[in-house]
């Protein structure tokens, strides 16, 4: 069961040089952003990782994760490609963490080897929010999305995931909850759409800008 005060969000590696080479990059942002702010409101610490930030550059600063405060328990430049480096290892033997929910790139690299680390440990219920990982070629992602499956890992969208969180409307937060979810839902369907579907919803112009999370990201259609 995914409950708050026991479960990690992994962000992974979504990094400013990659956005020339990622399908639908721009939603994976976009649909970071709104995990973020998502655990902001449910308090559910992040862990983030990038790979090899003095080639490949930092966290993209549209997902804002200044807004995390205390919540963001570090992030943690790295060559291995899964993110469970010893740095994690320790953060994850010091909580009462049962359930880790992934988000970023590349899906059949980093998220994929990440996912089969924290399964071999076997201690975790591992969630994959779907439209909210990508690879360079978008025929790797439902194939690395079939291979995480079949490993034991969950797949679910970021808004399904969203409410197995919440659980329950009488909760003193589901009303900022609510608010939230209705904020998104635009950029949830253009996000949802463009890497689940393979379309991309046509923009008035050259900038389009897409909404989410609280952050608006600018990308060249």
């Amino acid at each position: 069961m995914l409950l708050p005060e026991s479960t990690l969000f992994f962000l992974c590696d979504v990094q400013t040089k990659f956005k020339p080479a990622i399908h639908g990059y721009q939603h994976v942002v976009a649909t970071a952003g709104k995990m973020i702010t998502l655990a902001t409101l449910l308090e559910i610490p992040v862990i983030c990782t990038t790979q090899n930030a003095k080639a490949l550059g930092p966290t993209d600063p549209a997902i804002d994760l200044q807004s995390l405060g205390p919540l963001l328990l570090g992030t943690f430049d790295k060559t291995l490609f899964s993110m469970v480096v010893p740095e994690v290892q320790d953060i994850l033997a010091s909580r009462q963490v049962s359930s880790i929910v992934i988000f970023g790139i590349e899906s059949h690299v980093c998220v994929l080897q990440t996912v089969l680390s924290l399964l071999s440990l076997g201690k975790y219920t591992v969630y994959i929010v779907a439209d909210g990982v990508s690879s360079c070629n978008s025929f790797e992602v439902p194939i690395a999305l079939d291979r995480m499956r079949t490993e034991g890992a969950k797949i679910g969208t970021s808004e399904s995931i969203a409410f197995q969180l919440m659980r329950d409307a009488s909760s003193p937060k589901f009303k900022a909850f609510s608010k939230f979810i209705k904020e998104v839902k635009e950029s949830t369907k253009v996000s949802g759409t463009a890497l689940l579907q393979g379309r991309v919803s046509p923009s008035p112009s050259r900038d389009a800008e897409v909404a989410s999370g609280g952050v608006v990201i600018k990308s060249a259609m």
